[in-house]
């Protein structure tokens, strides 16, 4: 109670000085002076509550708490105006004990339970320790980079003890994981790196707190699926290129460099997310020959020949076919004018 509360309640304050002078309690210092029968620690989780006993017997004159030079209980009178603290009235009478409810870490620090008997004073001393969940504060948000660029994620956590932090990296291989610390520093970051970061913090008080960062990590095409198709004249054929990237790829197909559109010349093309089909409806001798499909994004480009032949070529031969130059310096430059006009 400070100097304002004197000019709210007069009488307080000289039953303040009062019990100063009976417990022999210097002003500004917790009642210490006697014996000294009891020193505990309590420990209490935030938001939980915290019971302080005092332990008296019938000699006792006069009894009070005391929360560091403040005085919370005296006798059955409540000074404390924190409506969190409440006397515990159905206790053994040899028990003086008070229930501090929704503890938080401004609660932390020494109780003094002060006793007069037979006008010799007696201390019981509490020390409160409120333990507080770890719990991530700060955190990166998600981010975009090009493959090769350098990435520095950040977690940051509070708790009581100090919480504990790691990082695991969570992609299509599963959980992996990266380091300890508040920090992760990548340096040029490959597509392997992409994925789910999970920050997890802990401090053994509850459940461990966990957040989570994504990293998209853009990257130039790489076709990973063509292979050529035997198909035979006025049966329905189909080339299939598949190519995976970020952003995803747009896709061009050329025969020689003609490009092909969908709908004209008898054939039809279907993009589907990272694949896609040249389809002729209706093969004929002209449709044989050698085909290019083209991967595009705003990182870059990559081509794949792929070789539309009858049943009866033998496969050496469209292997050599597939090798053979079919003007590619002049589809590369056409290309390149088209992906450059295009982003």
């Amino acid at each position: 109670m400070g100097i304002s509360g004197c000019f709210i309640a007069p009488w307080k304050c000289l039953v303040f000085v009062g019990l100063r002078l009976l417990f022999l309690v210097p002003a500004g210092v917790p009642a210490r002076s006697g014996d000294s029968f009891s020193k505990d620690n309590i420990t209490v989780r935030q938001g939980d509550s915290a019971v302080l006993k005092c332990i008296v017997d019938s000699k006792v004159s006069r009894v009070a708490w005391l929360n560091r030079t403040t005085i919370l209980y005296a006798g059955a009178e409540k000074w404390s105006l924190d409506p969190r603290v409440v006397r515990l009235e159905n206790t053994p009478m040899t028990e003086y004990s008070i229930k501090i409810h929704n503890v938080n870490v401004h609660d932390e620090g020494p109780y003094v339970c002060s006793i007069l008997t037979s006008n010799k004073p007696k201390s019981s001393k509490v020390h409160l320790i409120v333990q507080v969940p770890a719990k991530i504060t700060n955190i990166s948000t998600d981010i975009t980079v090009n493959e090769g660029s350098n990435v520095t994620l950040m977690c940051l956590a509070i708790g009581r003890p100090e919480p504990s932090i790691i990082w695991k990296h969570r992609s299509e291989k599963g959980h992996t994981f990266i380091t300890e610390g508040e920090y992760v520093d990548m340096t040029a970051v490959t597509k392997e790196q992409s994925g789910i970061y999970e920050c997890i913090s802990s401090n053994d008080i509850s459940e461990p707190d966990v957040r989570t960062v994504k990293v998209t990590v853009n990257y130039a095409p790489f076709i990973s699926k063509a292979r050529s198709t035997g198909t035979p004249v006025g049966q329905k054929g189909v080339l299939q290129c598949e190519a995976s990237a970020v952003p995803v790829a747009d896709f061009e197909w050329y025969k020689e460099d003609r490009r092909l559109f969908n709908g004209l010349n008898g054939v039809k093309i279907e993009n589907q997310g990272k694949q896609s089909m040249l389809m002729f409806l209706n093969v004929s001798e002209e449709d044989y020959g050698n085909y290019t499909c083209v991967a595009m994004n705003t990182m870059g480009i990559t081509t794949a020949s792929i070789l539309l032949y009858g049943p009866g070529t033998m496969m050496h031969d469209v292997n050599r076919a597939a090798l053979l130059p079919h003007c590619s310096y002049c589809l590369l430059l056409t290309v390149i004018l088209l992906f450059l006009l295009k982003f």
